[in-house]
Formats: C-alpha cells, structure tokens, sequence
C-alpha cells in the first residue's frame, strides 16, 4: 500500500520533457501489457493504442493538439486512446484463449460467447459506445500508473481535434473513438503540485 500511495503521489501531469529520452519498443510494450491487465465490461477490453513517437507521426499530430506542442515536441511519445466499439468481435479470440490457457472450463466458454453474441445482437449504439468510454478509462489511468512505475511521467490531454485524429492516422473513425492522448517520457520540469478534496467532501456513508 505505502509503494502504491509513493506512485500516486509522485505522479504529477508534466508539460514538458526531456527530449534526449527515447522509451524502447519493448519497455513500451511492457507498460501497455501492464496497463491492459485493468478491467473491462465482459472482459472485451476495448481499448486500443496508437504510439506516436517518430518525428513524422509527431508532425502529423502537432496540428491536431495545438495547445498541447511542448508534450507533443518533447515527450519520448504520445500515446492516443481509442475506444473500439466493435471489440465484441474479439470474443472468440479472448474466450478461446482463456480455455487454452486453462483459466476457463469450456461449458463457460460457449456460455459467455452466447451471452455476448445476443447482448450485442441488440445492444444500442450509444449504450455500447458508454461502455467502452468507461473501459478506456480505466486503462488509461492504469497506463499513466504504470509509466510511473517505469520511472516516466505522463500527462493526460483531452484537447485535441478528436474528429480528425483516427482518419489522421487512417483508421476507421466510425470504429475507433478517441479517448484521450497520453504523452510520456521522463519529465525536464517538476510539475504542479495540485490540492484535493478531503475525502468527507467527495464521498458520504449511509
């Protein structure tokens, strides 16, 4: 608990990095299995990661968050959240998985692929979108965890041209919707220290 409290009071939303710092491809990848690991409604984990990191894909984006171009310019990357509203269709691929890997009986398999299959047979599109909005968020915070675990600091933008980024990067804009972006990297400013509600204010017990 006293390790987890040190990560959370250490992380800090930085605005500027130092640019020397470049993150290799499989601690990237490290960070992103250990972010992917948060929940998700039926297990779907809708999230997907668009790493922007080479000086051409930070270019194509600096448009796109014009009051974020310290994060963009400095940061080792930017990390662009996406919700999948068809994930859905990875439910055979995850179930199929899990009983190969022996973490699932068979009969519970076929189950949930059944549940899934009629759930989402007639779910609403708006209902569905909430769903993985929820689970993105998750993960994204799970991610800037995890970055700081590594040793990196992170800061969350929600100010972006979300309308243009998924077709900015050719994917499916009617697939993919934006969450957030996440730029990391090791910080080359402290931050801001920020205040926080007393618990009494935010939570009530009956």
């Amino acid at each position: 608990m006293n390790h987890f409290m040190d990560v959370l009071k250490g992380r800090r939303s930085i605005r500027k990095y130092d640019p020397e710092v470049k993150i290799s491809r499989e601690e990237m990848e490290e960070i992103l299995t250990e972010a992917s690991l948060a929940p998700s409604s039926l297990n779907l984990q809708p999230w997907r990661f668009l790493v922007i990191e080479s000086p051409e894909a930070k270019a194509k984006l600096a448009p796109l968050a014009k009051f974020n171009q310290s994060q963009v310019q400095t940061s080792s990357a930017v990390i662009a959240v996406f919700a999948d509203l068809q994930s859905h269709t990875y439910a055979e691929e995850i179930f199929t998985k899990s009983v190969e890997l022996g973490i699932m009986p068979e009969e519970v398999k076929e189950r949930q692929i059944q549940s899934i299959s009629k759930i989402y047979s007639t779910l609403p599109e708006q209902i569905n979108k909430e769903l993985t909005l929820v689970d993105s968020g998750l993960v994204s915070m799970q991610l800037m965890l995890a970055a700081k675990a590594h040793g990196y600091d992170t800061n969350p933008i929600g100010g972006f041209e979300k309308d243009q980024i998924a077709e900015a990067f050719d994917m499916d804009k009617d697939r993919y919707v934006p969450i957030m972006l996440i730029s990391i990297g090791k910080a080359d400013e402290e931050g801001y220290q920020s205040y926080r509600l007393p618990v009494n204010t935010i939570a009530q017990w009956k």
